[in-house]
This record gives C-alpha cells, structure tokens and sequence, in this order.
C-alpha cells in the first residue's frame, strides 16, 4: 500500500507500507528504482492513498500515473 504526501510540493514523496508492517519512503525520481517499482505497482493495481489517507479510485490512479515522469 502507498501513501502520496505533496506537504512539500517541490519533494512530494510516497510512503510505502511493507509486508513486515516497516515504512519506507522515497522522492518521485524517475532514477530510484523504489520509483520505478511505485509505478510498476500503480499499473498493477496496488493501492495507494492521499496525505490524508483516502483511497484514490483507478480512474485517479491512473490520471496520477499520466501525470508522473
């Protein structure tokens, strides 16, 4: 499950809940590999949140995957 945090809109940054229940998060850096797994997941299907925690529908996923680098 992911999580996008824009707080700082210069560095948004995805939250990623791991399966050990760990967090990790990374910058939308088209040369982070965590960022290209994100996506990868994104097309996928996996979930993902706003900063507040409601799920976005598939139709905003994917205008949000249209919208990345």
């Amino acid at each position: 499950m992911y999580t996008y945090d824009n707080l700082i809109p210069s560095k948004p940054i995805v939250i990623r809940k791991n399966s050990d229940n760990s967090v990790s998060s990374f910058l939308l850096d088209p040369d982070n590999t965590d960022y290209q797994r994100f996506k990868a997941d994104l097309a996928n299907g996996v979930a993902l949140s706003d900063a507040e925690g409601n799920p976005m529908t598939a139709d905003q996923i994917k205008t949000f995957l249209e919208g990345l680098a």
